[in-house]
């Protein structure tokens, strides 16, 4: 390069907190669960969740794609989409995180079904539909998440889209 120079990326000085962050997630229930079996293969499927206690819940049947995909392959992948304004790209809230499947017998299960805190996702008779073939997938998010265009001004995405992702760290 010769005499040229180097546009210097912009300060992000937007950033959305982990508080804030949460709150969004608390705030939906949709998003779409990616799996990959043991040869990388990939799954994709949209599912209602609950976060409780910093984890995601999923209720399934045991003979799913995504159940036999995460005994293979714990790895997941989740996407929230966070549709705040009529224009431009949708905010999202996508991170990788680690599932485990629980029978709907676990003790866990047992315990938050009897708080009351997975009614949202159990209440549209999913678990009757399944039967004892029922379970649940608990996905534990990593603590660095990414997200795009939560915490920042419309207008500064509306410029440069490329101004809109952060990483935030979950509390």
């Amino acid at each position: 390069m010769t005499g040229a120079t180097r546009a210097q990326p912009r300060i992000k000085e937007h950033s959305p907190t982990s508080k804030a962050i949460q709150r969004e997630i608390v705030r939906r229930s949709f998003c779409t669960l990616a799996t990959a079996d043991a040869d990388g293969a990939p799954h994709a499927v949209g599912i209602n969740y609950v976060f409780v206690s910093g984890h995601f819940y999923f209720a399934t049947g045991e003979p799913s794609k995504k159940v036999r995909n995460i005994r293979q392959n714990p790895r997941v992948a989740v996407y929230i989409p966070v549709r705040k304004y009529p224009m431009g790209p949708p905010w999202s809230i996508p991170f990788q995180g680690t599932a485990t499947v629980l029978s709907h017998d676990d003790p866990e299960i047992a315990g938050l079904r009897k708080a009351g805190k997975l009614k949202n996702i159990t209440r549209f008779g999913v678990m009757e539909k399944v039967g004892t073939d029922g379970c649940f997938l608990k996905v534990i998010p990593a603590r660095k998440i990414h997200t795009y265009g939560l915490g920042i001004p419309l207008l500064t995405v509306l410029r440069d889209t490329s101004q809109g992702d952060r990483t935030v760290e979950l509390n």
